[in-house]
Order: C-alpha cells, then structure tokens, then sequence
C-alpha cells in the first residue's frame, strides 16, 4: 500500500471510512478490513460508532503502531475545553492513548477558530494526537484556518468523478495539506456510470477500481 507522509508518520492511501456504520455491520466491517491488511480506519464522535471500532481493533490483536487512526470533533462541540473534552471521550471509547490525525469536522462560524485550533494545538503537545487537519473546508475557510494553524496537514471533503473539486485540491497541493476523498464512489451512485463501466470493461477492472485509481493520480 501506497502512503502519504505526515508530520508525524505516514498515511495509506486507502482507508475504511466508517460513516454510516454501526453494530454488527460495524464490528464485521472492521475486522474484515483488518484481515485483509487495511491499516487505516477513518471515524467521527458523531459517528457513533467508536465503541465497536475500539472492540473490534482490540479483538485484532494487531499492534497499535501498525495502525492509523482518524477521528473528527464535531462542529458543536469547538469551544476550547469541549475539544479537548471530546477528544479525550474519543480516546476512551476507541480504547487508544492517541489519534494518528483528529479532525475539525465541519467549520462552525458561531465558534471563533482560534481557540479550537489552540485545544488542538494542545493536544499534540499532550502526545493525544499526532496530526490535526479539517474537514468540509474550502478555500475560504482554510485561508482563515492558516491565519491560526501551521500545523493543519489534512482536509477531508467530497471527491470523486461527480464532484471534482480541481480548484480546492490544487490550493491543497499549493499550500502542502494533503486532501483525503470521502464517498470516493459517490454513494455508489458512479459505479453504474457508462463511461465508468465502458473503461472498467476495457482495463479489466471493476468500476470502483477506477475511481479509486483515478482518485490516487491525482
């Protein structure tokens, strides 16, 4: 597996983003994911699902450096001490001393940025959390974020064949912050593409393969 590197440490280049999982479903999705030599797991609090991400990692038996792990504070929850408050619930439900990356998961204007970014900035110190990013920025919010933030290394948004969003992925590159694709598949709905479909056939490939592909040369 390909990686990108971070501040602290790398990243694969494919990981399970967790969105929508829960339960059984959860708990099988994970160790399946693990079995197969996925190393990085993406979640949220808001996810509800980190209990069983945490159970299901442990159950593994695989080492804890072997993994990546990514969580995401809520936009009610930017207050100084409620970051820090909820990183610490999210330490404790996904059973790890640190998160590899921990997110902003989407920008809340009611909440002054500097402040979250300071309860970030203070939980790498603490040895909590590696690598800190956002989520759901675009290019106007990261101007105001870099004001804040020399440490932001990671923003997690959209991004696929139905939503290629050139002009935030070249700021991105431009500014050296890595730029993570969720619904890389765009909800399945691209699997039954046409032009998809017609080049999966022609590569021997199945259609997720190509948008991942695609996704990964850019």
């Amino acid at each position: 597996m390909q990686t990108i590197k971070l501040p602290q440490g790398k990243i694969p280049q494919l990981g399970l983003g967790t969105w929508q999982l829960t339960g059984v479903k959860c708990h099988r999705a994970i160790t399946t994911a693990l079995s197969l030599g996925y190393t990085h797991i993406d979640t949220a609090w808001i996810y509800d699902n980190q209990e069983v991400i945490g159970k299901s990692i442990k159950e593994s038996k695989l080492a804890r450096e072997k993994l990546i792990i990514t969580s995401k504070v809520w936009h009610d929850n930017l207050s100084y001490h409620d970051v820090l408050n909820q990183c610490q619930e999210t330490l404790k439900q996904l059973q790890t001393d640190y998160l590899d990356l921990y997110l902003i998961h989407w920008p809340n204007h009611k909440v002054n940025m500097k402040e979250t970014f300071e309860a970030l900035h203070e939980l790498i110190q603490q040895g909590k959390v590696l690598n800190i990013g956002v989520s759901n920025f675009t290019i106007e919010h990261l101007e105001q974020a870099r004001k804040l933030s020399k440490k932001i290394s990671v923003n997690q948004v959209e991004f696929h064949p139905y939503l290629n969003q050139k002009a935030l992925l070249n700021y991105c590159q431009e500014n050296k912050i890595k730029l993570t694709a969720y619904s890389p598949l765009g909800r399945g709905q691209i699997l039954n593409d046409k032009t998809i479909t017609e080049i999966a056939k022609t590569h021997n490939k199945s259609p997720a393969q190509v948008c991942l592909r695609w996704l990964i040369q850019k």
